[in-house]
């Protein structure tokens, strides 16, 4: 299996942006209503870590593999700004179970809650195949 997502292609940001980009999506996970447990599998970090984040997120060294989740999870969120109108679909779809073939049955925040970024990657791109009336 070929990595989800090549990060030696990523452009190069400072650290301003990365802290940008982890505080976004430290919002958004709070938005997502998110437990402490799927905060720190989606991030790939500790308890003490997300802690951390947290209270300064401009204290962190958001490195190549935590700037690869924090971009998934902000397209997954472009994903859905697309699809919905309404707040309570953008925020609320990633609870929903839903029953095409790679989630069956399940929602994506427990598609995406397994800790790997290839997760990510992949509800990522089925969501995305929603946008062209690919699914």
């Amino acid at each position: 299996m070929q990595p989800a997502h090549d990060t030696r292609n990523l452009p190069a940001l400072d650290d301003q942006a990365r802290h940008a980009a982890l505080r976004a999506v430290l919002k958004l996970l709070d938005l997502w209503q998110c437990t402490e447990k799927e905060k720190t599998a989606l991030l790939g970090v500790g308890r003490s870590t997300l802690h951390k984040y947290q209270s300064r997120p401009e204290s962190a060294r958001v490195s190549n593999d935590l700037l690869e989740r924090l971009s998934y999870l902000l397209n997954i969120h472009q994903v859905l700004r697309t699809l919905f109108g309404n707040r309570e679909n953008v925020y609320g779809f990633v609870r929903m179970p839903n029953h095409n073939a790679y989630f069956n049955g399940t929602s994506p925040m427990e598609a995406m809650s397994t800790g790997r970024v290839a997760s990510l990657y992949e509800v990522f791109r089925h969501l995305d195949s929603l946008r062209g009336g690919q699914w």
